[in-house]
């Protein structure tokens, strides 16, 4: 040959690079704390059809703190239009209820992890066995509306 070698596109993992330089730039160049916020409160919207709900009472500002209660749920009430959606959160879960009545879907969304898929019974009530971990939002799913609270720290 004249001294020039070629390389044959399956001799080369381009994965394991692409992986190799993802890590090197979180360790060299990390992604501001600032930005990834900005970037989950953007992905909260990805469905730009859905209303956001107003979140119209959170018991962390609202209610008037009970003495002696040592974790007291968080009492959570968003409107959008006719649809209202109650919340209560806790250390052992989450529960609530869609206003008006009916069958719907909630996802509880988390961030980059998938979202966890809740199902509301008749009377538009709904429960999950553990608390949300970090910044949390609902996306409520009632026939064809689409509704998404704003972001939340728990």
């Amino acid at each position: 040959m004249n001294g020039e070698e070629t390389y044959d596109e399956g001799d080369f993992d381009t994965g394991l690079l692409e992986e190799e330089l993802r890590q090197a730039a979180a360790v060299l160049d990390p992604l501001p704390p600032a930005l990834l916020q900005i970037a989950v409160d953007a992905y909260a919207l990805h469905d730009l059809d859905a209303r956001v709900a107003e979140l119209t009472f959170d018991s962390l500002v609202d209610a008037i703190p009970v003495r002696g209660a040592a974790d007291p749920p968080r009492m959570l009430t968003f409107e959008a239009g006719e649809v209202t959606l109650d919340v209560e959160v806790t250390s052992q879960g989450l529960m609530g209820q869609v206003l008006p009545p009916g069958p719907a879907r909630v996802e509880v969304l988390g961030g980059p992890q998938p979202a966890a898929t809740l199902t509301t019974d008749d009377m538009g009530r709904f429960t999950a066995d553990t608390p949300p971990s970090g910044p949390f939002a609902l996306r409520l799913h009632t026939g064809a509306d689409v509704v998404v609270t704003e972001w939340l720290r728990t």
